[in-house]
């Protein structure tokens, strides 16, 4: 069969198969359109809705502990009629500060920083940016989302359990997590905690399988794997990440189930109770679990930062009207930090009587990480450097999330060294360095996201003046709510105490604590309006009128303002450069379907 007729046929076929699509499209209910939804825009738009709920959850939680810290003497009586005998004559009980603390870091690290962006943004963008009309398994996409969910029923019901919510902190650390009788917190609670987190990473894994095989296998003609849009590289080695990293946290989850119910003892030994009793368990290592945990634990971190790295790459090239900065070192970078992920967790047990010849083997690699993270922010400032910058609200947290994981990544140095983490380890230092370089800076990219694909996800724009509000309020509170904390922890003030107003050393910083605490107020509130821009912008918002909005080069504008099903009406548009031709031969962007003239300066 010849080129020309094998050409031909293919041709029918999606031809053939865009007619059956047509046809079905037709009778879509509202069931299968928005519920069981298998286009991976609405399973994006779904991730991103219960990400923005978890993500008010965890916020408020926070809201409600930092209200404890900076006020330790007061009472505040409303926090009774809201928790009721949580918070008996209007303050927190010792147990449930604690609950609070485990859920708040359990439900933003893993239910909005990990599922809420790459969930949203692997989803809707992955199909639009390499050429393919979905994901490789839709049916697949939807299941990882429906296991979101029910981890996410599940997580919440945990709220409601007259015991409270898992207490051990968001890494739940044995025995106090494996002995039911530890706490409130290590009773129901606690194994309502393990099943969602054991349906979370069946989530993870259906969708990282999915991520994969839809970036390798059905990317458009002339899309090679150099064509990619940096955003697509991050969100592939995220998957990655995931893939290989996930289900050693589920096997260090099944394992403490069995400690707790089947008197397996595979991180119990030799514990005597408060009460005089001995346990009889024998032989186990609390230390193991600790080992099954970072080893997720530290790979996470970049599952949630690398989507919001490869998202303000492109955002930064976009509005700087200026080609990516060094694209290759950026993809090379990309995969130094995934293959560096994977080999420096123990850097988390430097207290743990860790063998020191093994701590220092953790510390060069922890310091080695910094190269790949310094060449990514070298290119982001060139890129910027010269460049016609536009200000759009996204853009803005682009730069934004630049600034944080430079200033945030900074003190990671102090911490990955051991000799220095011995005395800043589990203090204010800890929680300031991983809250703006993983926390912040990564809601940083995925505001960024939002703000820049919104058009494309919704048709509409979101309010640009409430974005500039949102973007300088969020900064400037950012950095005046975790920047101080580093002073507090080289000061020695230990983390997840509830009051500190008893140690003379630590009652210096009550002022201090006071100012935190009104600032997380006022940050939380403006999250509150970024909330209404988005939901009120869905109806009422400007309306997209041009294809290309941003005037930028990628696959994703080339589809209908608002896609159907299958993303392009006729045929999948073929890619002849690379995703980043700014600026070029007198021209402000050439899109990546337009064809190399002859007399083209050299290409990419």
């Amino acid at each position: 069969m010849s080129n020309e007729a094998i050409l031909q046929s293919g041709q029918a076929v999606s031809v053939h198969h865009h007619e059956v699509h047509e046809h079905h499209e037709h009778h879509d209910t509202f069931v299968t359109k928005y519920i069981f939804s298998q286009d991976h825009k609405m399973i994006g738009k779904q991730f991103l809705m219960t990400g923005m709920f978890w993500a008010v959850v965890g916020g408020l939680f926070s809201v409600i502990f930092r209200l404890q810290l900076g006020y330790p003497d007061q009472h505040f009586p409303f926090l009774e009629t809201l928790l009721g005998h949580w918070a008996k004559g209007g303050r927190l009980q010792p147990e449930f500060y604690y609950a609070l603390v485990t859920m708040h870091g359990t439900v933003l690290v893993f239910f909005v920083l990990t599922a809420g962006l790459s969930g949203t943004f692997a989803n809707f963008l992955i199909p639009l940016q390499v050429g393919a009309r979905d994901m490789a398994s839709p049916f697949m996409n939807m299941l990882s989302y429906w296991f979101f969910f029910s981890a996410s029923v599940t997580m919440f019901a945990s709220l409601f359990v007259q015991t409270g919510p898992a207490s051990g902190g968001w890494t739940t650390y044995t025995p106090l997590s494996a002995l039911g009788g530890a706490s409130e917190g290590s009773k129901a609670g606690m194994d309502l905690w393990l099943v969602a987190m054991a349906l979370f990473v069946v989530s993870q894994l259906l969708a990282g399988l999915n991520y994969i095989s839809t970036v390798l296998n059905m990317r458009t003609k002339g899309m090679s794997m150099t064509k990619l849009p940096l955003t697509i590289w991050s969100l592939f080695f995220t998957a990655v990440l995931g893939v290989l990293s996930f289900p050693v946290l589920l096997s260090g989850f099944i394992l403490l189930l069995f400690d707790r119910h089947a008197g397996t003892s595979f991180y119990l030994s030799d514990i005597v109770l408060a009460s005089g009793q001995i346990l009889p368990n024998e032989g186990g290592s609390a230390i193991l679990y600790q080992h099954l945990f970072w080893f997720l634990g530290h790979p996470e971190v970049y599952i949630i930062l690398l989507p919001a790295m490869g998202m303000a790459s492109e955002i930064l090239a976009v509005n700087s009207r200026k080609p990516i900065f060094g694209y290759m070192a950026m993809v090379g970078s990309l995969f130094a930090i995934t293959i560096l992920a994977f080999l420096v967790w123990a850097h988390h047990m430097f207290v743990t009587g860790l063998n020191p010849f093994l701590g220092s083997f953790f510390v060069l690699l922890t310091l080695l990480i910094a190269i790949p993270s310094a060449i990514k922010v070298f290119n982001w400032l060139t890129t910027l450097w010269r460049g016609n910058i536009r200000f759009t609200p996204g853009m803005m947290f682009a730069i934004g999330f630049v600034s944080l994981f430079i200033s945030g990544g900074l003190t990671g140095i102090f911490l990955g060294n051991s000799a220095l983490d011995i005395h800043l380890h589990d203090t204010y230092f800890v929680v300031a360095h991983f809250h703006i370089v993983m926390g912040v800076a990564s809601f940083f990219g995925m505001f960024a996201g939002i703000y820049h694909w919104y058009p494309k996800m919704f048709g509409r724009y979101l309010n640009h003046t409430l974005g500039y509000i949102h973007f300088w309020i969020t900064i400037a509170g950012a950095y005046c709510i975790f920047w101080p904390m580093h002073y507090e922890g080289l000061a020695g003030m230990p983390r997840r105490y509830m009051d500190y107003s008893n140690w003379i050393s630590f009652r210096q910083f009550g002022p201090l604590n006071e100012f935190i605490s009104v600032v997380a107020l006022i940050v939380f509130s403006t999250q509150i309006l970024f909330l209404f821009n988005f939901f009120y912008s869905i109806f009422k918002g400007r309306k997209v009128r041009t294809q290309n909005p941003w005037e930028s080069t990628t696959l994703e504008w080339t589809t209908p303002i608002r896609p159907g099903h299958g993303n392009w009406p006729g045929e999948i548009p073929e890619v002849h450069r690379w995703a980043y031709d700014y600026g070029k031969d007198g021209r402000e962007f050439i899109p990546q379907t337009e064809p190399i003239g002859p007399n083209e300066s050299g290409g990419h």
